[in-house]
């Protein structure tokens, strides 16, 4: 495979993850079928260079030593790539970021388990008729209302700024560090007792914190509820629509996702981060890093759809 078809194997790409496969084995399958794929492909000429080889010189009798010309495969060029290359620091960039990412959260209410999970072991079992869709959105603004005090607390920036006022507005008000998880939008999608169904915005998150949120929105609501699923729809910057599916892990497509992801990934990173990113390291639709030999590492699994 030519160096042309390796530069497209540095960059961000999103898959679609199906309910119940671990990232581990996700991220296994995506590379084999990377290394499948390269594999196939013809391997191109190897590169020849020349070097002075001392001899003795030839049709003589005597022990006369010469300088002979010849060439040797050069070794440096051959590929190795195993992975999306220098796009692992790209992985480093929006993490930094503090980007945020969509949730679909959907709840039962009316029990209450040992996990916040639908299937745990039962702790407790309460009535719900008198919750309302009205009741819900009060609790859910509520919610937003004291995660938008912590964001902005998480930020250390002093709002009464410029700056603070012109990061407010373009939505880029974001905590400097690691935090506890910070929701930026909270809605209901569907309510039909006793199901519910929220979108949920947020940062730093992790699926037991979001299951324990519908277990601690049902205690305001003076009952109970239990989350029966979490889907991610949105990280960062890519989405599901951007999301390969499983049929679609081989390395035509996944070359072509890291090349329609190019321009957005740099455009996003460069907003975000500002100063801060180095910019010659930004994908483009050109981007290339031939001049470097290809990573052999497969970056940890961020795609859309968990």
């Amino acid at each position: 495979m030519g160096s042309a078809g390796l530069s497209r194997l540095h960059g961000l790409f999103a898959v679609y993850k199906p309910p119940g496969l671990k990232w581990k084995h996700l991220r296994d399958t995506v590379e084999l079928q990377l290394l499948k794929g390269l594999n196939a492909r013809k391997p191109p000429a190897p590169k020849q260079r020349v070097r002075f080889l001392l001899g003795p010189m030839e049709g003589s009798e005597e022990k006369e030593l010469t300088l002979t010309a010849t060439s040797v495969p050069s070794l440096v060029n051959h590929p190795l790539v195993l992975g999306v290359g220098h796009g692992c620091r790209l992985l480093t960039d929006m993490y930094n970021a503090h980007l945020t990412k969509d949730y679909t959260v959907r709840g039962l209410l009316g029990k209450a388990t040992d996990d916040f999970c639908e299937d745990g072991r039962l702790v407790e079992k309460t009535t719900y008729d008198h919750v309302t869709r009205e009741k819900l959105d009060r609790i859910l603004a509520m919610i937003q209302g004291s995660h938008q005090k912590a964001l902005v607390m998480y930020s250390n920036l002093d709002l009464k700024t410029q700056e603070a006022y012109e990061m407010a507005v373009r939505g880029l008000i974001r905590p400097m560090n690691k935090s506890p998880m910070l929701i930026t939008g909270i809605r209901c999608l569907h309510f039909a007792p006793p199901e519910f169904l929220l979108e949920v915005q947020c940062m730093h998150e992790t699926q037991k914190e979001l299951r324990k949120l519908v277990h601690e929105i049902g205690l305001e609501l003076k009952t109970t509820a239990v989350c029966s699923q979490v889907r991610r729809t949105r990280d960062g910057f890519f989405t599901l629509d951007s999301a390969l599916l499983r049929t679609q892990w081989d390395l035509h497509n996944i070359q072509d996702a890291i090349r329609a992801a190019a321009p957005q990934v740099a455009a996003e990173l460069e907003k975000s981060l500002g100063p801060q990113l180095d910019t010659k390291e930004l994908p483009s639709r050109e981007w290339s890093w031939e001049s470097q030999g290809p990573s052999s590492t497969l970056g940890p699994e961020r795609g859309a759809g968990h």
